[in-house]
């Protein structure tokens, strides 16, 4: 895909739509800490309520239509100088390299947007091999394995974790 035609813009209301044509798909939900949202009330709602008011949170826009998301979210206080990423993009999407494009972006922007973050963690299931290729291709180093870690979808998960700082290079 042409990346010129890829960006990353803060979401809308008006993204409610395109943000449920993917968000409603279990495929592209399976590894995230919510759920399919299967109605246009709910999409609006959380865009309203979660996508909008979140500090750094962009829409995956190719040709302006919201098509996956990337967010980074500082931790408070002491350990403001890291912050949690997580992403997903539409499964019409995937194999095409618009993920790796926008993380790229996602980390060129970020570390300038907020000048005390030094490193952005991004925590990866152990069977989700997509998302750990991903994150390698971008330039995230694998730290090691959590063991038992995150829960998800009623089960506790060993987790990598992958960091990127702002002293490193995107690949």
């Amino acid at each position: 895909m042409d990346s010129s035609k890829i960006s990353l813009r803060p979401f809308k209301v008006s993204d409610a739509d395109d943000f449920l044509s993917w968000a409603k798909d279990e495929r592209v939900t399976h590894y995230l800490r919510w759920g399919p949202i299967t109605t246009g009330e709910d999409a609006v709602k959380h865009l309203k309520e979660v996508a909008i008011p979140h500090p750094w949170r962009r829409s995956i826009c190719v040709d302006d239509r919201s098509i996956g998301y990337v967010s980074i979210r500082p931790r408070p206080r002491n350990d403001r100088h890291r912050a949690h990423l997580g992403y997903a993009i539409s499964a019409d999407f995937w194999g095409k390299g618009i993920m790796t494009a926008a993380l790229k972006m996602a980390i060129s922007s970020v570390f300038m947007d907020v000048p005390y973050l030094v490193r952005v963690e991004g925590m990866v299931e152990e069977e989700n091999k997509r998302s750990q290729r991903v994150l390698e291709k971008v330039g995230f180093r694998k730290e090691g394995l959590l063991r038992k870690y995150g829960f998800n979808r009623g089960e506790l998960k060993d987790m990598f974790v992958y960091s990127f700082l702002s002293t490193d290079k995107i690949m």
